[in-house]
């Protein structure tokens, strides 16, 4: 069974920084693209971070400059370095990642619990 798992959420204040880590186990399937999204009071599931399997990364307009995402393949993790966090920031925080079928003929998205971050004074 093919979990996600996120963990670093947390309150901070404005302007602080955040490590959000997040490591995929129970499954030796083979991982495309990781990435992060968040969803705050109120709104949609935004897009916040991707990383592809080769490192190729993407960000939302709204993080770039402040938020960086990175992956460890060798222990399937993919973590997101928040700085410079605006009380907007406070969202739950999912992570992804993008594993093969069992069948292996389609990718899969596999989705975190999600992590708090509370971005207040």
């Amino acid at each position: 069974q093919a979990q996600v798992v996120e963990s670093g959420g947390g309150l901070v204040q404005p302007g602080g920084s955040l490590r959000l880590s997040c490591v995929r186990s129970g499954s030796t399937r083979s991982i495309n693209d990781m990435g992060w999204y968040r969803q705050a009071p109120g709104k949609e599931r935004e897009l916040v971070a991707t990383v592809t399997s080769s490192g190729n990364t993407n960000y939302a307009d709204a993080v770039k400059g402040r938020f960086t995402i990175s992956r460890d393949n060798a222990k399937n993790t993919v973590s997101l370095q928040m700085n410079s966090l605006k009380p907007e920031d406070t969202a739950v925080y999912y992570c992804y990642a993008q594993m093969l079928s069992l069948t292996g003929r389609r990718w899969q998205d596999y989705w975190g619990q999600g992590t708090l971050v509370t971005v207040s004074s």
